[in-house]
């Protein structure tokens, strides 16, 4: 894969991802159990992340009721 020519990973597409990352990661990545650990895997967070881009998603509108519906469970 070559990052360089990826739209994937052009600039716009990185300010996406990163904004997607603070939004889910501020939205589920503080939640915890009684035990400490988390309600939410950083794994599923990031899937999401890269799914949502690689889909084509230009904003971070529905990314929530995205993970919701597919990664939350993961």
């Amino acid at each position: 894969m070559d990052t360089q020519t990826d739209w994937r990973y052009n600039e716009d597409r990185m300010h996406v991802r990163s904004s997607a990352l603070k939004v889910l990661l501020n939205k589920f990545g503080k939640t915890l159990k009684e035990d400490g650990s988390s309600n939410y895997s950083n794994r599923s967070i990031y899937e999401c992340v890269n799914d949502w881009v690689s889909q084509g998603n230009a904003t971070t509108s529905g990314i929530v009721k995205y993970y919701l519906a597919y990664y939350k469970n993961r």
